[in-house]
């Protein structure tokens, strides 16, 4: 009789150590690094530096052949073949300012997803992914009076430079990026 309460009492002791087990881990230093850690890619649009989600984008590309849209709005560039899937292309200086962005070498398009519908968006240039820690942001001053500002509520120093957090769904909820044909 004794081995077997010696055996619940051990069983017993095994899964307190289990909860304590799993009640640290929630509040463990992981989960305290993750909940202060943002990723993002980092690029740059005309002369502003921003950072955007990874998770709302799926892939950066090349800028491909694109094939125009007649009647769009002319940031509207086209619809390119990804895959074999139609990707709408959209230059997002020309339209945040109406300057048309140029294609250079170093041109790229952040995929992402405009309600289940994939999209482009053509960038000058793209320098990677950074791990920020989400206690070093501010509100943003540097992207305040500029096209940028409804998208950028947020930005980081990184030593003498600053990143805007570019807001991509806010982009896509403008009801002007929405409606890419000529009225």
């Amino acid at each position: 009789m004794q081995q077997g309460s010696i055996q619940n009492d051990s069983l017993l002791k095994l899964l307190e150590y289990n909860q304590r087990s799993l009640a640290f881990e929630k509040t463990g230093p992981a989960e305290r690094q993750q909940a202060t850690n943002w990723s993002g890619v980092i690029f740059r649009t005309g002369d502003y530096r921003l950072i955007c989600g990874i998770d709302d984008i799926s892939e950066i590309l090349d800028f491909p052949d694109i094939t125009a849209i007649p009647m769009s709005q002319p940031w509207l560039l086209g619809l390119a073949n990804v895959r074999g899937n139609l990707v709408s292309v959209c230059d997002l200086m020309w339209f945040l300012t109406g300057i048309r962005s140029p294609v250079t070498a170093r041109t790229r398009l952040l995929l992402t997803d405009l309600q289940g519908h994939p999209v482009a968006i053509l960038i000058d240039e793209v320098f990677g992914q950074r791990h920020l820690n989400t206690d070093t942001s501010r509100n943003s001053k540097t992207y305040m009076d500029t096209a940028l500002a409804p998208y950028v509520s947020r930005e980081y120093t990184t030593g003498d430079e600053t990143w805007g957090e570019f807001d991509i769904k806010a982009l896509m909820a403008m009801p002007g990026f929405m409606s890419g044909s000529l009225h």
